[in-house]
This record gives structure tokens, sequence and C-alpha cells, in this order.
């Protein structure tokens, strides 16, 4: 069993001065939603998603050794024993993002000892609007992770490809808990469950088991209903699922939809499938509209999306489906040999429902890349 110590490197053998790296990461899209944590962000329940193609952020990593030698380590600018990092979103400094890359180098510095030795330049960028009500912590968390652990892989390159991948999900997570299924694979499980070989609370891992083809190429449009901020962050909404009075049937129903789409997968049966994924995402709502503080986080678009879709496929026998994250926003889900039919039923009847008619198209992709 694969422990978090396994991740504290002992020593490095090789020194680097300066360099940069720069890796995308696509955001994802859970099928088995992951809500409410313990410490560490280590997940109260196993979850799944497909890993997206289009939604993504790009992030340069750039870094530079710092001079600590005597004659300057009196000046007010060496920060030898601090996190020194300076943040560009889309090329323009960003101070309000920079506290949570704070906490995430300060979470994950036991993991990457030489942290405190370089000064980065950290610049991202997304190729989805900013607070579009797409989770872009996912995407922008994973991004950072990859181009850190490109720097370690430099300090020490004897290092495997599986311990990077591992490794750079963990430090994901540390982030933000779903970022970890932002780092490879299409369909990607976090967190353990006994029927899936390899599973852990600790990183994502690439889904073991067959995959039908109906779920090759599938493809989420993203109709955007409301581009606000959220009404609630996801980290408060973890929390309230502590003292929640379902919280114990919900988790062990997420481990009994997760061995469900094991065979689903691999039968192609996407009757079934639809029924899992749609009735997730309305667990996921209910769990918030039944928590103590208690939310509404659909809109009423995103109602009326809800039932379109549900006529359109009981009329048409078409195979599409929705999903929700914690937000109004829709993803419509749908193998890509319906999507011709699908297209056209969104830009007739659900772009009225969108905030200025906007929507993305999206599908499956492979995870993170280097650029």
């Amino acid at each position: 069993m694969i422990s978090a110590k396994d991740f504290i490197p002992s020593k490095y053998t090789h020194s680097v001065e300066k360099g940069n790296f720069q890796w995308s990461a696509p955001s994802n899209i859970a099928l088995v939603k992951y809500w409410g944590k313990k410490d560490n962000q280590i997940p109260a329940n196993p979850s799944v998603s497909f890993t997206l193609n289009n939604c993504k952020t790009i992030t340069k990593l750039a870094f530079a050794k710092k001079d600590i030698s005597p004659e300057v380590s009196g000046s007010l600018n060496v920060t030898g024993n601090n996190f020194s990092f300076d943040l560009l979103f889309e090329g323009q400094p960003k101070e309000d993002f920079k506290p949570k890359i704070q906490k995430f180098l300060e979470r994950i510095e036991i993991y990457l000892p030489f942290l405190k030795d370089y000064h980065f330049t950290i610049d991202t960028e997304n190729t989805f609007p900013h607070s579009s009500g797409i989770a872009s912590s996912a995407s922008g968390m994973a991004a950072l992770a990859m181009n850190l652990m490109s720097l370690e892989k430099a300090l020490n390159p004897e290092m495997t490809e599986e311990y990077f991948y591992q490794k750079a999900s963990l430090l994901a997570r540390l982030g933000s808990g779903s970022a970890c299924r932002s780092v490879k694979g299409q369909v990607v499980v976090w967190g353990n469950h006994a029927n899936i070989t390899g599973s852990s609370d600790l990183f994502g891992v690439e889904f073991p088991n067959a995959i039908h083809a109906n779920f090759k190429n599938f493809q989420d449009t993203i109709l955007l209903v409301d581009k606000g901020e959220k009404q609630v962050s996801s980290t408060i909404g973890h929390d309230l699922m502590h003292n929640h009075p379902f919280a114990e049937r919900r988790f062990a129903q997420a481990h009994e939809n997760l061995d469900q789409l094991i065979s689903i997968f691999e039968s192609g049966n996407l009757d079934e499938f639809i029924k899992i994924v749609e009735s997730e995402a309305l667990t996921l709502h209910a769990m918030m509209m039944t928590s103590m503080p208690y939310f509404i986080l659909m809109k009423p678009n995103t109602l009326e999306i809800i039932n379109a879709i549900w006529k359109f496929r009981n009329e048409t026998k078409i195979p599409v489906c929705f999903t929700l994250d914690a937000g109004a926003n829709v993803h419509v889900l749908y193998p890509q040999n319906v999507a011709e039919k699908v297209l056209q039923f969104i830009k007739n009847e659900l772009v009225g429902y969108c905030q200025n008619g906007q929507y993305i198209c999206d599908e499956i992709g492979n995870g993170a890349v280097l650029i």
C-alpha cells in the first residue's frame, strides 16, 4: 500500500540553476461526484470523471536559484526561508490569486523541499473564460503541479514515469481535490474503491478496466447558464458534509454507483450510464439543499434545460444526458455518433437558456501535456 511518506524525497542527484517549463492541464467533469472530505484533501468517497480536452489551463513556470550568499543575505529582498514567487494571469500581475498559491506551497513543501531555494514566476491562462463557472482550480492546480514535477525530475532524473504522474496527482490534490483527476488518463478514478485495482485516496488513477467503444470520444457541451461567482465555495460545501444527516448513506451510494459503472463501462450500456450520471448530479445538489446552512445552486434555466433534455431523449431515444458541478451550468454528455443531432437540439432549444447564448463544445481528452 502506497503512503504519502513514499513521496518525500531523500536527496537530489543533480542541481539546476534556472530554467522554465510549460504545461497545459484540462478541467474534468465528475460522473460519480466527490462531495465531502477529510483532513489533507482526502475524499470522503471515491469519484470518477471524464477528462476534458478543450477547457484547460496553460501555465509557464520560470525559476531561478535565489542568491543567498552572505553579502546579500542581510538585504530585505532576499527571502531565503520564504516562498518567493510572482503570479501572472494572462500576462498581468494577479495579486488576489497569491494567497491560494502561498497556501498550496506550504502544503506541498514536505514533498518538494527545493521550493524555498528558487524564485518562481508563474504565468497562467485559461482557454475558457475566467469565472465562466467552469472549475478552473482543477486545471490550474494540475498544470502547476506538472511544472513543479518537471523541475523535480530535472533534480532527480532517475525518477520513473509512474512515480512522476502519481506524485503530480498527489500534489495537485493538495491544491484542489478534483485537480488530481486532471493529470493523466481519459477516465480517472480518485479514492479507494474495493473493486478498482490501484485506486487510492492519495492520487487519481486511470480507470484500469475495459471501456466500451460507446464511451470513446464522448462529447461534453457545457451550457453557461450563470457565469457569476459561486454562491458557496467548494471548501465550505465539502465542510457541510461533516454533520450532514444523509452523509453516510451518500458516501455508500457513491461506492455502489462506481461499482455499477465498472460493468456499464464494459458493456457500453448507455441507458444505465445515463441513470447513474443524472442521479449523481441531482444527489450532489440534494446534499447542498439539505445541509445546514442550505443552498440552491441551480437557476430556473438549469431546470428548464434538464426538462428539455428529458423531453428530447424521451421523444428521440437519442442517448443524451446532463450532469452538473456545484453550480448552475449544465454539462450535456453524449456519444460522438449522435453529435450532429444533439448540437442541432442545443442550438434550437437550449441556447436561449444560456447567459448571452454562450456554450462551450468539449470532448474527452487525455490529461496534462508538456508544451
